[in-house]
């Protein structure tokens, strides 16, 4: 089987299985907003947000991102890639990914080329999983324990393939609709929409690569999500689970690192 993932299918595959995180297995109040495709340059402005509920957010871009979630108390997630916009051993790349996660957001895997993991081979699939697991464990010192497949893709096989490497398979039930063409303002309302659903929980997928989303979209989304009394979480937090497979020491660039 191959899946896509949108905004109303698959949340999370857990232990090999192609099943949904449903609502009840879920942290009640939360929301999950989800950054795909980072480090990139507005990274580092969104982490400032004032909590009620729950509310996970996941980003992918230099501090803006994550400053402006702190000033308001919030939470985030980002998956992390190797070099479709940066790459991820560049110096400036290091230091997203360290600020983010020393500011208390979690860092996930979004695999190293942004190949579509569902017309891979097995070797090709923990390839492009182990080498984001090997940036992370040099840069922050940490195991994933969660991968965004690109495009939402998966099958059977990737599926087992991350379960093999402790990983859970998790996409979103939300999507801003930023990387496929949607304005500011049409984000914005999307959020709206989903807000006025009153679900218990939101996983929220956003990208970091757009200064709309950086600047304009996300500070109003969490707003919005706030005085609707979501609290801003990490995906760890809001699916009651770990974010890290192991938590260590972070290594030193001698040189070696590179895409």
């Amino acid at each position: 089987m191959k899946f896509f993932g949108s905004a109303t299918t698959l949340l999370a595959v857990s232990v090999g299985l192609a099943a949904a995180a449903p609502q009840s297995k879920r942290l009640p109040n939360t929301a999950a907003i989800t950054f795909d495709d980072g480090p990139y340059d507005y990274m580092s402005v969104l982490l400032r947000a004032r909590s009620r509920l729950h509310v996970l957010i996941l980003f992918h871009g230099r501090y803006d991102i994550v400053n402006t979630l702190n000033s308001k108390n919030a939470k985030a997630t980002f998956f992390f890639q190797w070099q479709q916009y940066r790459c991820i051993y560049d110096s400036d790349s290091q230091d997203r990914v360290k600020y983010a996660y020393n500011n208390g957001h979690q860092v996930a895997s979004h695999t190293w080329s942004h190949a579509n993991l569902a017309t891979l081979s097995w070797d090709q699939i923990n390839d492009e999983m182990w080498r984001v697991e090997q940036a992370l464990e040099r840069i922050v010192g940490v195991t994933p324990a969660y991968m965004r497949p690109p495009y939402g893709s998966f099958n059977d096989q990737v599926v087992s393939a991350a379960s093999q490497r402790g990983q859970d398979v998790v996409i979103w039930d939300f999507d801003s609709g930023d990387s496929t063409g949607s304005s500011a303002d049409q984000s914005k309302q999307a959020y709206t929409d989903k807000i006025n659903e009153h679900p218990s929980s939101i996983l929220a997928l956003n990208h970091e690569v757009y200064s709309t989303t950086a600047y304009d979209v996300i500070p109003n989304a969490i707003d919005q999500l706030q005085a609707a009394g979501y609290n801003l979480v990490t995906l760890a937090e809001c699916l009651g689970t770990q974010p890290y497979q192991n938590v260590g020491q972070p290594g030193s660039d001698d040189g070696s690192w590179t895409c």
